[in-house]
C-alpha cells in the first residue's frame, strides 16, 4: 500500500509541474527567443541613447561649437523617442507613473535650453541626475502613480511583451 502512495504522489508531483509550466507558458506568451531578441534589441538602443548623451555632454557643459556635438545630441534624442515609444506602448501606466512623468519633465527642461540658453549646463546635469534616480531608483520610487497617489503595477495577466 505504501508504494502504491509513493507512484501516486509521483504521478501527483508530476502533473503539478507540467500544470505549472503551461501556466508558465500561458503567463509569458513569447518564445525565449523572442524575448532574448526584443530585451537585447532594447538594450542597444539604450546603449545608443547614453553614447549619444555622453557624446553630446561636453558641447552641452563647455560650450562648444554646436557642429561638433549635434550628431551626438540627434542620437540621444532619436533614441530617446524610440524607448518613449515602447514604453508607451508595453503599457499606458507609463504616462502616469514617476519614471513616465519625469521623463516628460526631463524634455522640457531639455526644450528650455532654447529659452534659457545661459542655463544649459545646469538643465543638462538636472535632467542626468533626474534620469538616475528613476533608472536605478526603487520600484515604489519608478512605479509611483502621480494620478492615484501610490504605487501602480500592470497587473500580471496584461502585461506585453
Amino acid at each position: 500500500m505504501k508504494k502504491a502512495t509513493a507512484e501516486q504522489q509521483q504521478v501527483h508531483a508530476e502533473r503539478k509541474s507540467s500544470d505549472h509550466r503551461t501556466a508558465s507558458k500561458d503567463q509569458y506568451p513569447i518564445s525565449e527567443t523572442r524575448f532574448w531578441i526584443q530585451r537585447l534589441s532594447k538594450t542597444g538602443v539604450r546603449a545608443l541613447h547614453i553614447l549619444g548623451i555622453a557624446g553630446s555632454a561636453g558641447g552641452i557643459l563647455y560650450g562648444v561649437e554646436r557642429e561638433l556635438w549635434l550628431n551626438w545630441w540627434v542620437l540621444a534624442m532619436v533614441t530617446g523617442v524610440i524607448l518613449m515609444t515602447l514604453e508607451i506602448s508595453r503599457s499606458k501606466l507609463w504616462l502616469i507613473q514617476l519614471k513616465g512623468v519625469l521623463t516628460l519633465v526631463k524634455l522640457m527642461l531639455l526644450g528650455s535650453f532654447f529659452i534659457i540658453p545661459q542655463h544649459k549646463p545646469m538643465l543638462f546635469i538636472t535632467v542626468l541626475l533626474m534620469s538616475v534616480f528613476i533608472a536605478h531608483g526603487p520600484a515604489g520610487l519608478r512605479h509611483y502613480s502621480i494620478w492615484h497617489r501610490r504605487r501602480i503595477d500592470e497587473k500580471q495577466g496584461k502585461k506585453k511583451r
